[in-house]
């Protein structure tokens, strides 16, 4: 009897789980709406972190230079690769977590450990990094940095052919520039935003997993934006190291940053412990917000999905 209690335990769970497809479609449609949204903070956060004379004032000037000089459209610039980025980005985060929480649960009782959800996060961001962000942000960065919409004025002239010279000029391994701090901000940001996005569903709302509830939107942005804050304060300076090192070419002689260590220790010994967290305030303006937005449509598409075929089954 016990035996068979515990089987009918264990193929509850199992039912109850949501299939990583599932998490993945609900992800890249998520992407698709915080793209559209906040490119314009992503552009001016980007030239920030590059501006080592001090040409822009903050955040406001810079978005209004940028307007007044180039244009307003320049404030959209890599759109294209950036929304394309964020869509195969959270289908294969949140396709992939869901395959690593399942490896991680519990056998008999289908649960997951604080500690198996932190790796399934971590897990999930080294991949995204690898695959997706780090060849995706450095043709981003490339294009972001250019000045001006003149097309003959520039070196890029948009993704693709921005990707193709630096395979041409730099090698394959041009695409992965700056991969390694990429991996450790982006496994420590989803390591914190699982846990944290299901800490506060079921602190705020008292949402579980599979309980067939769905949250209304402005409940999914409010845990999508508080679950977003930790990120960019602790891997601050990964995210400078990744775009310094991103938007370096070959052109014109040798390389300024060698690594990820040599690129942290010039940056601190020309421009003070505080330009390791240049970009700060606008990496808060957008990604605690993105998340809140992303959170807001895959919950719903996730919700569909557990009033249709999972409470269904029960």
């Amino acid at each position: 009897m016990k035996q068979d209690a515990a089987e009918d335990n264990t193929n509850f769970h199992r039912r109850k789980s949501i299939p990583p497809y599932m998490k993945a479609i609900s992800g890249s449609l998520g992407g698709i709406m915080e793209a559209s949204c906040l490119q314009p903070i992503d552009v001016i956060k980007t030239r920030l972190q590059l501006d080592r004379s001090g040409n822009y004032k903050g955040i406001l000037h810079c978005g209004t230079t940028i307007s007044q000089t180039e244009g307003v459209r320049a404030l959209w610039k890599g759109l294209t690769p950036f929304a394309t980025h964020l869509t195969l980005k959270y289908a294969l985060r949140m396709g992939s977590n869901a395959v690593l929480q399942s490896a991680f649960k519990d056998p008999e009782t289908g649960k997951l450990s604080g500690y198996g959800r932190l790796l399934s996060g971590f897990g999930a961001g080294v991949l995204e990094a690898i695959v997706i962000v780090t060849p995706f942000e450095v043709v981003k960065i490339r294009l972001q940095q250019q000045k001006g919409l003149s097309p003959e004025l520039l070196k890029y002239k948009g993704p693709v052919h921005c990707a193709r010279m630096i395979i041409r000029e730099e090698g394959f391994r041009g695409l992965w520039a700056g991969v390694a701090p990429t991996v450790m901000r982006n496994g420590t940001n989803q390591s914190a935003m699982f846990t944290a996005k299901n800490a506060f569903d079921v602190l705020l709302w008292k949402k579980h997993e599979g309980d067939g509830k769905v949250l209304q939107p402005w409940q999914s942005m409010i845990s999508g934006f508080l679950a977003g804050t930790a990120g960019p304060i602790c891997t601050g300076p990964f995210d400078v190291v990744k775009t310094r090192l991103m938007a370096q070419s070959r052109e014109g002689g040798e390389l300024k940053y060698k690594g990820m260590t040599h690129a942290i220790r010039t940056i601190y010994a020309e421009e003070g412990l505080l330009a390791l967290w240049k970009g700060l305030l606008p990496r808060l303006m957008r990604i605690p917000p993105g998340q809140a937005i992303m959170w807001a449509v895959a919950d719903q598409v996730i919700g569909l999905y557990e009033r249709r075929y999972i409470q269904a089954a029960l």
